[in-house]
């Protein structure tokens, strides 16, 4: 896809969106279910059942998935086609693209052995590495429109937010 093929896609949505503004706005849900036995979470992916379970570092198997290694990989996914897309957009030829998500976790926090140990990352680092001949002013360019539009990025950067209930069935 290019540039113009992006832009007659996306003209009749934000047309849409501008004259409808709630039209613009949907609710995305993700499901699991929890097991009776094990320690585990299946989540339903509209594709798949991933099985989510303990990071082996607090006593996992690794044999499941870790939620940690998924809100990375999120990231990384979000980031990658954001960025392939605003490349698109403002016509910067990408050969090839590596998108690589890292964050620093502290499981003392997760296991409860020390107070003052955070709960969840500490920091996340996401590092792009591009094959283009695109000046730098571009490159500029598309980090800042890509960090500016990537959903994942921006909800892990703003918090938004987060309302949690347990109800009994």
């Amino acid at each position: 896809m290019d540039a113009a093929e992006l832009r007659a896609t996306q003209a009749p949505i934000k047309e849409r969106y501008k004259a409808d503004p709630k039209s613009a706005v949907i609710t995305l849900k993700a499901k699991g279910s929890i097991d009776s036995e094990g320690i585990a979470c299946k989540v339903e992916t509209g594709r798949a059942l991933a099985v989510a379970g303990l990071h082996p570092a607090t006593g996992g198997s690794g044999l499941e998935l870790c939620s940690g290694d998924m809100l990375l990989e999120a990231l990384v996914a979000c980031a990658g086609v954001t960025l392939k897309s605003v490349a698109t957009a403002i016509e910067i030829p990408l050969k090839t693209g590596i998108v690589v998500a890292e964050g620093d976790l502290d499981f003392r926090g997760t296991l409860g052995i020390d107070k003052e140990a955070p709960v969840g990352f500490a920091e996340i680092r996401l590092r792009f590495d591009v094959d283009t001949p695109a000046p730098q002013d571009k490159l500029d360019l598309l980090l800042k429109l890509t960090e500016r539009y990537c959903v994942v990025y921006q909800t892990i950067r703003n918090g938004p937010k987060v309302a949690v209930s347990l109800h009994r069935v």
